[in-house]
């Protein structure tokens, strides 16, 4: 049997935990910065954990 490929530009946006959660950063923190509040700026630098419906998917783009 072949080895699974990672996808690539899945592993560019998440990485994998110790613990095999998925950590992702935050989404809009681009443009329209005028518009929101210092906080919440503050808050979307931080990376979060994936929600587990979507990390079940995210799992078999990054096996490794």
């Amino acid at each position: 049997m072949p080895k699974m490929k990672t996808n690539k530009g899945a592993a560019k946006r998440f990485r994998r935990t110790g613990t095999g959660k998925i950590v992702k950063q935050s989404a809009f923190t681009s443009h329209i910065l005028t518009s929101k509040t210092t906080k919440r700026k503050r808050n979307l630098r931080k990376a979060s954990i994936m929600a587990s419906g979507d990390a079940k998917r995210m799992k078999t783009l990054i096996p490794y």
